[in-house]
């Protein structure tokens, strides 16, 4: 079952990551988008790394995670890979 959510293109979708907040259309949670804007990716620079999602989806991603931090970064922390599992070969960003 689709979950429309406050922001038009931010869904939930029960058979696609539990629930999780989705950009409509795609499986990409908003915490990819949130993750790399908390890179210091621009817009424009997410839609060069996510080229399936527009600028729209993009900043209304953007808009959910700044309405939801607390959610989305709990996503993000549920998600990260711990550090011993990390092999030591790949720099840290």
């Amino acid at each position: 079952m689709i979950t429309q959510t406050e922001h038009h293109y931010i869904v939930r979708t029960d058979g696609i990551l539990s629930g999780e907040p989705i950009v409509r259309g795609t499986r990409t949670p908003v915490r990819a988008v949130a993750e790399l804007w908390r890179l210091g990716y621009t817009p424009e620079d997410i839609a060069i790394s996510l080229p399936h999602l527009t600028l729209a989806a993009i900043f209304d991603a953007l808009s959910y995670y700044s309405d939801h931090q607390r959610e989305i970064n709990e996503y993000i922390e549920r998600n990260r890979v711990p550090k011993n599992l990390i092999d030591p070969r790949v720099k840290d960003r």
